[in-house]
């Protein structure tokens, strides 16, 4: 997504969405923007179809920050002065039960954006987000992306896409934790992950770990690898690198039926 290997020394400012991490011993880097960055910014699904003068307005007002694996990258309860998009790595948002738990929501990929809802309607961040893995991070300023949201319809028009999607996926997930059977939660979540590719496959990419699972769904690490282990042995999935291989989305889809 970016090639930009240059690192300044400044760490993120206090009270910045990039702040540190829990114990306040995480620091983000921030990177300089390469001259060529505007086509980078085009992998990104929401700038995709920006005009060349709102593609400028966007290159000079980003900044882009680097985060080690297990850094927060944003707080919950923290100010929405920014819109985030994830350039490389991977992110979980998680939020923090009242005795210390912390609940996977969603994973984020390379091009997805984030903390959204604060932006819009400048609300504090409503969860937080944590670096799976090393990763590089873009923020736009809020008032550059209201911006944007107001007066670039090809912006508008995915916003707008993406929220309908979000309120569908919230609700799915909402029902998939009704589930009392923890196996059905198990093939239920696989069933909702699982997207068909250009050649009719269908696959889970980005595959969570065993554990992120298992924190989504309210259960425990070792009874997510025994019930995927159990759906490989009946050659309903396989697992390939770094995604899962949904051989039989009929059975799949029969099993979270029940």
């Amino acid at each position: 997504m970016t090639e930009s290997k240059q690192k300044s020394d400044s760490p993120a400012p206090p009270g910045d969405p990039a702040a540190a991490g829990p114990a306040g011993a995480a620091e983000a880097t921030e990177v300089n923007i390469p001259v060529n960055i505007h086509i980078h910014l085009r992998k990104i699904p929401l700038l995709a179809n920006l005009t060349e003068e709102e593609m400028l307005m966007v290159r000079s007002d980003m900044r882009i920050r680097q985060y080690n694996r297990r850094d927060v990258v944003l707080h919950k309860g923290g100010v929405g002065d920014a819109l985030l998009f994830l350039l490389t790595g991977q992110l979980q948002v998680v939020d923090i039960t009242e005795d210390g738990r912390a609940i996977g929501l969603r994973v984020l990929a390379p091009g997805d954006f984030f903390g959204e809802i604060a932006v819009i309607n400048g609300s504090q961040r409503s969860a937080s987000v944590v670096a799976q893995t090393n990763v590089l991070v873009a923020l736009l300023p809020r008032a550059t992306a209201l911006h944007l949201f107001s007066h670039s319809p090809s912006v508008a028009n995915q916003m707008l896409r993406f929220l309908a999607d979000k309120v569908q996926r919230d609700s799915q997930f909402r029902a998939l934790l009704s589930i009392h059977n923890t196996a059905k939660r198990i093939y239920t979540y696989i069933d909702l992950l699982k997207e068909k590719t250009a050649d009719d496959l269908h696959v889970v990419e980005n595959m969570p770990t065993h554990q992120d699972i298992a924190n989504m769904i309210n259960t425990s690490r070792e009874t997510v690898t025994r019930t995927l282990l159990l759906l490989a042995q009946q050659g309903i999935v396989q697992k390939g690198a770094h995604r899962l291989i949904i051989i039989d989305p009929d059975g799949l889809k029969r099993l979270a039926q029940g």
